[in-house]
């Protein structure tokens, strides 16, 4: 079986389709990619059995056949051809495998195309179309705040909760929370389901050049995403999601509008003299003055600074983690930001004053920190 590819084009999809692949697999076949040669189309896959990535390119060729071929081997390989045509030669008795360039010949041995994990069939499932540019937006401003804890794995991916009204994206670690929604995406029946943050990191990083729609198909197992010649598909989280609408306060009284980008710089100058295992800043608000300060007691580093801010409420002093305030001010898009308290006990709700997107409305919480007075 032969074929004729583009170098670049082969390797630019092989390095879409290898963010899947894992350096330590429980079955040797999934450290290769399974070419699918169909006369002018190869169909290319990388699997972990629980996500399975799969994009189609074109070829010149009059055969049709298929083999499992060494991912880190080809990779390295093509990384250092310039753009050249590159010739493909299977044999599928022995399994070899001999590629021609400009350069000279390169021999390898693969494996039976068979041996390949299949991918699930999806029965009973239910699908939406979503905008590309959409999807993209609630991954990069989710994923971030979902958590690492194998003892909770409902909490390590994105929950997305569709109604025939919006699309709402959830994700929380226990300390900080973020809930995306969109008015102008909705599904035909009310559902849900959790996404795991692997899939999601892979499609974060192929939607970045999509335009169009992406097709979403689901059961209560498996999730099916679909968008011009790739395919994701990944088994979901199994569990319930905690209610996360009872961990947002409803009456926050105290309310401080400030520039969101010099909050974020304050906040990231004055941790670098927080403590290292706390990341504690302090906040004091009183009348239109916000005082950022930190401290780290153990090698006596302390920093403060002052910023002017719009403030309606009781003075308050309150403790947050900067590198969770810091990353939920750089993932938002505004010029103001709101940060809503009730209590210096109670979390902390940060809120775009203005969406780029009349549709997009996005609510960030975060727990605050106890003080030592």
């Amino acid at each position: 079986m032969k074929f004729i590819v583009s170098s670049t084009t082969l390797l630019r999809q092989l390095q879409a389709v290898s963010g899947v692949l894992n350096t330590n697999n429980a079955l040797p076949i999934l450290d290769n990619f399974l070419f699918e040669v169909d006369k002018t189309q190869l169909k290319i896959s990388a699997s972990d059995l629980e996500t399975t990535i799969t994009t189609v390119i074109n070829i010149e060729s009059k055969d049709t056949g298929s083999m499992a071929v060494p991912a880190r081997l080809l990779l390295d390989t093509l990384k250092t051809f310039a753009d050249q045509p590159l010739t493909f030669s299977f044999d599928m008795d022995k399994f070899g495998i001999e590629i021609i360039s400009d350069y000279g010949k390169y021999k390898l041995t693969g494996h039976n195309g068979e041996e390949f994990p299949k991918l699930p069939a999806l029965e009973a499932a239910s699908s939406l179309e979503l905008d590309a540019s959409v999807l993209a937006s609630a991954i990069n401003k989710t994923i971030f705040a979902t958590g690492n804890d194998d003892l909770r794995p409902v909490m390590s991916g994105v929950f997305c909760q569709l109604s025939p009204e919006n699309i709402t994206f959830v994700a929380t670690d226990a300390h900080k929370l973020v809930r995306y929604r969109r008015s102008d995406a909705s599904a035909g029946t009310a559902s849900s389901f959790i996404i795991p943050k692997k899939p999601l990191n892979l499609l974060k990083n192929t939607l970045a050049s999509v335009s169009g729609n992406v097709k979403i198909e689901y059961n209560n197992t498996n999730a099916f995403f679909s968008f011009e010649n790739t395919n994701v598909v990944c088994r979901l989280i199994d569990g319930k999601y905690p209610n996360y609408e009872a961990v947002i306060p409803k009456e926050n009284p105290n309310k401080l509008t400030i520039d969101r980008v010099s909050f974020m710089n304050s906040i990231r100058r004055v941790s670098i003299f927080s403590n290292k295992t706390t990341h504690q800043v302090r906040l004091k608000i009183a009348g239109s003055e916000l005082s950022i300060s930190a401290e780290d007691l153990d090698f006596s580093n302390e920093a403060s600074e002052r910023l002017t801010c719009q403030y309606n409420g009781q003075d308050m002093e309150i403790g947050f983690n900067s590198k969770f305030l810091a990353e939920m001010l750089s993932n938002l898009n505004c010029e103001n930001v709101n940060l809503e308290m009730s209590a210096p006990n109670r979390a902390g709700i940060l809120l775009p004053t203005e969406n780029e997107n009349a549709a997009e409305d996005i609510l960030m919480l975060v727990m605050p920190v106890m003080l030592n007075n």
